[in-house]
């Protein structure tokens, strides 16, 4: 066949030859495009759902729920709509912005589906808080990308509208939340919606966290609950408590009523934590500040006025402290020197915090476990304990106490033989003064 060339395009400067074109050939569109282009029709989407539901029968049962679910996945786009899947599934039906109903259609089974009169008979002993979970479960395995937008988007909105459903409703997704985080093992970032300020009012955030609370330890336990808290973001749990009642006081009685006085233990560490972490940072702010020692101590007074600490917790936190404000940028022969004095400059700010023998041996065992673990001043443990004698910080019965019972595994026995001579020479002058 002969191909006529192609004439110049009038007007085209270049003299380039026009692109051919092909004529009578339907050219279809790319399916990643098309889905790009298609409308977004979440009602459609809620009906086409809800026809495949409806064919489950009751009572129904888990396994029949997930096959319809991932029969719908073949020709549903569950990735476009997974909110309007999770609506369906959670609580039954669409949600306008704000969390009112879009209209009356409801799923036949969901989540927070009551479970009196006709409803109950209809669900006979299926359990739509467990079943959903264990549906949501089972397909989010079937089609992975869903858990994403469950943990990212769905469950954080969801509480923020908490305030729109009764009671009961609430007490059941947070009973769903709680089981999603432990069977799916979701990311619970949805909990910081917890905090703000509309579900806040009326007790409505502290509710539904005291119920997520009771689901979750009746199936982990209070440690596994503190890691989940701490990724949630949830920086405080007394955040959730209304204004006017946003204190330990309150906190520590609403869950020992409640049945969770292991809420009220792990709280009360998570704030010494807290506190910890502040008083470490401030002390060693303010001697790198120069403040005197007297202005230490008076931070630390008002500090355990406002929020109390054992002596013994501060005693450690203020040898941590002043290790952290220790310039360690000399030459590491001149470390051991440089960390006497500087213990010798700044240890009378721990005397009046060292009343008990239960914080002296607390700061003797914090300073042999941070030497144990820095060996670059391994070696000035024996002088560093004179320093706090002679500051009276640690009494001769403490340092001999340590001695005797006290000190830790941390290279136990290298440091009761260093101090061998100095406790000799204590015993010896207690005997004398116990002579005359």
């Amino acid at each position: 066949m002969s191909h006529t060339p192609t004439s110049t395009t009038p007007g085209n400067a270049s003299g380039a030859a026009a692109k051919p074109t092909l004529t009578g050939v339907r050219i279809r569109q790319r399916k990643g495009q098309a889905k790009a282009t298609a409308k977004f029709e979440p009602e459609v989407f809620r009906d086409s759902l809800l026809l495949h539901l409806a064919l489950i029968p009751t009572p129904p049962t888990t396994d029949a729920l997930v096959t319809k679910l991932v029969q719908a996945g073949t020709t549903l786009e569950f990735l476009k709509y997974s909110e309007q899947l999770f609506e369906t599934l959670v609580v039954g039906g669409l949600l306008q912005p704000g969390g009112s109903y879009l209209d009356e259609k409801r799923s036949p089974f969901y989540s927070l589906q009551p479970t009196e009169g006709e409803a109950a008979e209809a669900l006979g002993d299926w359990d739509p808080v467990k079943g959903i979970v264990e549906t949501i479960q089972r397909v989010s395995q079937r089609y992975r990308y869903l858990q994403r937008p469950l943990e990212d988007s769905f469950l954080p909105d969801l509480l923020g509208y908490l305030g729109k459903w009764d009671l009961a409703s609430r007490d059941k997704l947070a009973s769903t939340v709680a089981l999603l985080i432990i069977e799916l093992q979701i990311a619970p970032k949805c909990l910081t919606s917890l905090a703000k300020d509309h579900v806040v009012k009326d007790e409505v955030a502290l509710r539904f966290l005291t119920t997520f609370f009771r689901v979750y330890l009746s199936r982990q336990t209070i440690e596994h609950l503190g890691a989940v808290m701490r990724r949630s973001g949830l920086r405080d749990i007394l955040s959730v408590f209304p204004v006017a009642i946003r204190d330990r006081a309150h906190l520590d009685a609403h869950f020992k009523n409640e049945g969770l006085p292991q809420i009220v233990d792990w709280y009360a560490k998570v704030a010494l934590s807290e506190i910890k972490e502040e008083t470490i940072t401030a002390v060693a702010r303010m001697i790198q500040d120069e403040d005197t020692n007297d202005q230490v101590v008076e931070y630390l007074k008002t500090q355990q006025t406002e929020r109390p600490a054992p002596e013994a917790d501060l005693c450690e936190w203020i040898f941590q402290g002043w290790m952290k404000a220790f310039d360690w940028s000399a030459r590491a022969d001149q470390l051991e020197s440089n960390v006497v004095a500087f213990v010798n400059q700044v240890a009378p700010a721990a005397e009046p915090f060292a009343s008990t023998a239960k914080a002296q041996i607390g700061i003797l065992n914090a300073m042999q476990v941070y030497c144990y673990q820095d060996t670059r001043i391994l070696k000035a443990f024996p002088q560093l304990v004179k320093v706090l004698y002679n500051a009276d910080v640690v009494s001769d019965q403490a340092i001999i106490y340590w001695h005797q019972k006290g000190a830790k595994p941390n290279g136990k026995q290298h440091f009761l033989k260093v101090t061998e001579a100095l406790v000799r020479f204590l015993e010896e002058q207690s005997d004398d003064e116990d002579d005359e």
